[in-house]
Parts: C-alpha cells; structure tokens; sequence
C-alpha cells in the first residue's frame, strides 16, 4: 500500500517526531510504501488567500496545492500526526486542510448533496495533548476531536477512518509511559494495515 504521512510538529526531537518515526519503521517493515510531508519542513504556506480561490475557480490551481494533492492522490492510506493545541489542529495543519483539501479535488457537490472524491482510501490519526485523557473524555473533548477530524474531514471527503489515537499526559508521562504509546502506536499501525 502506498502511505501518505501528513506530519505538523515543529520541533524534530518532540515526542510526535518519535510517533512519526515508529510509524513509518513499523509500515516500511511490512513492506509499505511510505511518503511523509513534514508541513514545518517544508514551509507549507497555511493561509488560503482569495488568490488561491481565484486561480482554482479558474481550473489553475496553484503548484504547491497541486503538489500535495498528487501525493493525496497516489496514497491509499493518508495518516495525520500532530499535536492537540488549544483543543484542535495547529495552524500549519489546518491550513494545509483549507488549501489542498479543496472543492472539486476532496469534495463537490452533486444532485444527491455531498460527492465525497476522497473514497477508496483509508484514513488514521494520531494525536497526543497535555490534559489527562481522563479529563478530555470526561468533558467530551475526546469525542468532540473525533468528531471533527474523522467525522468532519475524513469521513466527509469519502476518507475511511480505521483508527484515531489520543494519547494524553503526554508533557507529565514518564518514559515506561512514553515507550507504552510508542508500542501501541506500532501494536496499532502493525495489525491495521
């Protein structure tokens, strides 16, 4: 299967870059294709300006728009890994929703409502926060991020999501704990794909 890792943490020694790292080893050993797009390392520019409307209206849609759609395109299985900041996606992630994740490309729509182009492909996310994830699933932050991230972007552009991980405390967890995620992150990829 060819993967798609959509990768936004800024600094390369975070513990999302050990999450990064586990799951592309874990997918290369079962024999997977993997390409990462690390946002920050690429300098994704974020904000969908009214050029960029413009020129997709237009039929011309702008080279680094196009280039990450192509890599959507290729990809069975489009994994996000990121951090939870200020109960959602950070700005670079959300950004490169808004521009490549675009009308016509993800989604149109049609006589029946919504014509989700994404379908055939799996989806996976995984997101680490620093609340106890005894809080976020008490006051329904845990579902709330389900909602809309699985629900709200993949599921509405046809993407199938097979797993969406949280791992909470992560600031505060010792490192039995963080070599505990790091296993389940692999358990997760391993027996999913």
């Amino acid at each position: 299967m060819n993967h798609l890792i959509v990768y936004a943490h800024p600094n390369p020694e975070s513990f999302n870059h050990a999450i990064l790292e586990t799951t592309v080893n874990a997918l290369r050993k079962k024999g997977h294709e993997v390409v990462v797009r690390d946002l920050y390392d690429i300098d994704f520019q974020p904000v969908l300006n009214p050029q960029d409307t413009a020129a997709m209206k237009a039929g011309q849609t702008p080279e680094d728009i196009k280039t990450e759609q192509e890599f959507i395109t290729r990809a069975d299985v489009i994994t996000f890994i990121y951090p939870i900041w200020w109960t959602g996606l950070p700005a670079i992630l959300k950004g490169y929703v808004d521009r490549v994740f675009s009308y016509g490309f993800a989604y149109a729509y049609g006589e029946a409502g919504i014509d989700q182009l994404l379908k055939g492909k799996k989806g996976l996310i995984i997101n680490t926060h620093g609340a106890p994830k005894e809080f976020y699933d008490q006051i329904g932050m845990t579902a709330g991020l389900k909602i809309t991230s699985d629900i709200g972007i993949f599921d509405f552009t046809g993407i199938e999501t097979v797993e969406h991980l949280l791992f909470g405390n992560v600031p505060g967890a010792g490192e039995a704990a963080l070599k505990d995620i790091l296993r389940q992150v692999e358990d997760t990829v391993t027996s999913v794909f």
